[in-house]
């Protein structure tokens, strides 16, 4: 049984349907009380490099550039691999991101990347 892969943002609410909620941010999204964070993992590792995130700091014309750039350095991610073993037969998996746009953010590419098998 293939694992499905969700996205959503962390100020949504959270459901039964996201399953295993992991924050993939590298910062801590604004607002969110450390406490309160309704997730089980912050996998910070499978966020883009920082130098990465603020060359992109989400321009949609720096999208494709970035897609690209983006799922070089997950192929070369050690932290992608230990995730993938980690959570093998998990039934869903919601990936949480904090960005404001639904459109451009890297929680869109690492799901292509996860569903592509790595």
């Amino acid at each position: 049984m293939a694992t499905t892969i969700r996205i959503k943002r962390i100020y949504d609410l959270s459901t039964k349907e996201d399953g295993y909620r992991v924050l993939v941010d590298r910062l801590w999204p604004r607002g969110i009380k450390k406490e309160a964070g309704a997730f089980d993992e912050w996998a910070k590792d499978l966020a883009p490099s920082p130098d990465l995130r603020k060359w992109f700091d989400h321009d949609p014309k720096h999208w494709p550039e970035f897609q690209k750039r983006y799922k070089e350095e997950l192929k070369a991610n050690e932290a992608v691999k230990a995730f993938v073993n980690a959570h093998a037969g998990k039934k869903t998996i919601t990936l949480l991101y904090a960005a404001k746009s639904g459109e451009y953010n890297h929680a869109i590419v690492l799901q292509e990347y996860l569903k592509s098998g790595c």
